[in-house]
């Protein structure tokens, strides 16, 4: 018997967005195990804190793990993605792709990726048609000017980004 494949899925997720619920959905079908590596990174300016966004992406990404019925961790993480990896044991590490400007970048950290740790493996997953216009960055800028974002992050992340936004504004 082979040891169980990890995967890990990385990001900021502020917010967590269909796009990354489907890239995780999609993720699932290929590890025994998946790591989901909610990073700091404040260059970012993050509309939630580290534990905000652990505990989202746990409640929105768990119910599909389930019903994939493989292991599934939300880990923190502040290192070199690599390093991160190695620490939970990955074999490959699940990137989405939305458009050329992401597979331009992605190039560059995979190559970077490969020269620390050859023997993890980064795998592409293109983004559902209805899903690459979505970015995090996006969603929290229509709802900053009061746009709808229901259609880009799943309900109860909606409601959370709007009381943030509005949050926000009060403190000013």
């Amino acid at each position: 018997m082979s040891a169980p494949k990890v995967g890990i899925y990385p990001g900021t997720f502020d917010p967590i967005t269909n796009g990354h619920l489907d890239i995780i959905k999609r993720g699932l079908r290929l590890v025994d195990r998946l790591v989901i590596g909610v990073a700091t990174n404040p260059s970012k300016d993050p509309l939630f804190t580290l534990e905000e966004r652990v505990a989202m992406v746990a409640r929105e990404a768990g119910p599909l793990a389930e019903a994939a019925g493989v292991d599934f961790e939300v880990v923190q993480f502040n290192e070199l993605l690599m390093h991160f990896a190695e620490r939970v044991g990955a074999d490959i590490i699940i990137r989405g792709l939305r458009a050329v400007a992401d597979f331009e970048y992605e190039f560059q950290m995979t190559g970077m990726n490969y020269q620390i740790n050859p023997n993890i493996e980064t795998v592409f997953l293109m983004a559902d048609p209805k899903y690459q216009t979505i970015a995090s960055r996006l969603v929290k800028e229509v709802a900053r000017y009061d746009g709808k974002i229901s259609s880009f992050v799943p309900s109860r992340v909606a409601e959370a980004v709007v009381k943030r936004v509005a949050e926000s504004r009060a403190d000013r």
